[in-house]
């Protein structure tokens, strides 16, 4: 019986052996569209050369642009761009009254670095918190797109529909038409140098700037002082509680814009800077 026993052992771990190997043949796809996936998601989450790279200049760019904020004389120096981002502080007000039925007067720029948009209707609950938030959304999304060069390109054509609409909107201010004038002669100045290259670092710094001072200009007005007339004061006599409160829920809406997207850039570009001047050769080429 011994024997027996022993070749039927044997015959059931051959099938044993033979169905194992069949399962893992079936199973061989689903592993390795798993670990596929597990790979994708260890790469998102790493940070490569290039990246570090770009991290780098926008804590360069965050140094640089708070010394530059409180050096005395060396603080005009950032004044073009601080005009820049009010300008986008004020599209975001003219937008959404637009997108919620009221109609834009007009956008004017001021030169104490202040900004005004007369506009009739639309939903002031959305309208009031859009300058601020606006103005640090759009900085967001240039970060994410400072990322890649290609990127780059495509934000600076959403820039300029923004640019020519406030343009537009204020098309009796000189101090508006100047600034922005000038912008768009940076942008498209940078598309003819080394297949728009520099393109990624001017957008990048741009949206570092409006990032920063959407959350300086909330702090400013709002939590280190009081201004009557500042968004959240007039948001706070609407809807209740006090402005330095929206203020604090407003600058860390802020930051949150800004930190996912700097999580979202490392996400999506992945590419080299070689790669990065190969695709941008192919699209749009200027050179």
């Amino acid at each position: 019986m011994a024997p027996i026993i022993a070749l039927k052992a044997g015959f059931l771990d051959k099938r044993a052996l033979q169905t194992a190997k069949l399962a893992a043949i079936a199973a061989g796809p689903a592993i390795a569209k798993r670990s596929h996936e597990n790979l994708l998601v260890r790469r998102s989450l790493t940070v490569d050369h290039t990246q570090a790279i770009t991290l780098g200049i926008i804590a360069v760019y965050v140094v640089v642009i708070a010394l530059l904020w409180n050096l005395p004389y060396l603080r005009w120096s950032l004044w073009p761009f601080k005009m820049l981002v009010i300008a986008f502080h004020e599209f975001g007000h003219a937008i959404t009254a637009c997108c919620t039925g009221g109609k834009v007067e007009s956008v004017s720029l001021d030169p104490r670095e202040g900004g005004v948009t007369h506009m009739r209707g639309g939903i002031s609950a959305i309208t009031l918190p859009a300058g601020y938030l606006g103005s640090s959304l759009i900085g967001a999304l240039l970060i994410f797109c400072g990322f890649d060069i290609v990127a780059s390109k495509i934000a600076s054509f959403a820039l300029g529909v923004c640019f020519l609409l406030t343009l537009w909107w204020a098309r009796r201010d000189w101090l508006t038409i100047i600034t922005i004038t000038l912008a768009i002669g940076l942008l498209v100045a940078c598309w003819f140098i080394d297949h728009a290259e520099p393109l990624r670092f001017v957008v990048l710094f741009i949206g570092v700037m409006s990032a920063l001072y959407s959350v300086w200009d909330i702090c400013d007005d709002l939590i280190l002082r009081s201004v009557p007339s500042s968004d959240a004061s007039v948001f706070a006599k609407r809807y209740g509680g006090s402005s330095q409160c929206w203020g604090v829920i407003w600058s860390f809406i802020a930051l949150a814009f800004m930190a996912v997207a700097i999580v979202a850039g490392i996400a999506a570009f992945p590419q080299s800077f070689s790669q990065q001047e190969s695709d941008s050769k192919h699209f749009i080429p200027t050179r």
